[in-house]
């Protein structure tokens, strides 16, 4: 496999959560991209999104029909622990993304730093494919990647670096590019890390 989930799992078994690289105490520019997406009614999956604290966030919300997927079971268990009876909320999925038949769709997919680890062109294909079939015409994809000038690496393993126009071409014409920003993400350690977000919608 591509990313082993033992290799995540082992993350989030020896180190704090707090201290990983890509923590946020606050998911504002998540929620931000997932507001320009429409009402709070709408479904939400997050892909990649284990220990973060995005689905307590929607939570809070009151939103009704929220999804985590993420290779690591670890990390699910964790997200899960830390919202006590929230977490029954909320469905969780422990799969490799790349090898994964979605069962059903929902309206907003939210992916903030997963594609970026997708270094072979047949792993791009399996999640566009898992993207294809999870969410309907109308609905919308959340992407947020490395910039192009981002880091080259992230816990060990090379990731690809994407402007805007790179998330489009990776989709393909099913796509449109609605909104697209860069953000700075400050690192635990207090790295600045150069993202590319961009939020499109299935035509």
């Amino acid at each position: 496999m591509r990313q082993p989930a033992e290799h995540w799992n082992r993350v989030y078994q020896t180190k704090d959560t707090e201290q990983l690289s890509w923590f946020q105490a606050d998911p504002t520019p998540s929620l931000r991209a997932i507001s320009l997406c429409g009402p709070r009614s709408l479904s939400v999956i997050d892909i990649g999104g284990g220990a973060s604290r995005l689905a307590g966030a929607l939570v809070d919300q009151r939103r009704q029909d929220i999804t985590v997927l993420d290779i690591s079971q670890r990390a699910l268990t964790l997200a899960r622990v830390r919202l006590g009876a929230d977490g029954q909320r909320v469905a969780w999925i422990a799969r490799d993304i790349t090898m994964w038949q979605p069962h059903r769709q929902w309206e907003i997919w939210h992916d903030r730093a997963v594609f970026h680890f997708l270094t072979k062109a047949c792993d791009r294909q399996a999640y566009i494919q898992a993207l294809s079939a999870a969410v309907p015409r109308r609905g919308h994809v959340i992407l947020a990647c490395f910039a192009p000038d981002g880091p080259k690496t992230c816990s060990g393993l090379p990731v690809q670096r994407y402007a805007p126009k790179d998330l489009q071409a990776e989709l393909g014409p099913g796509f449109d590019l609605l909104h697209s920003w860069s953000e700075p993400h400050a690192t635990p350690a207090g790295d600045m890390q150069a993202f590319t977000w961009s939020v499109f919608d299935r035509v």
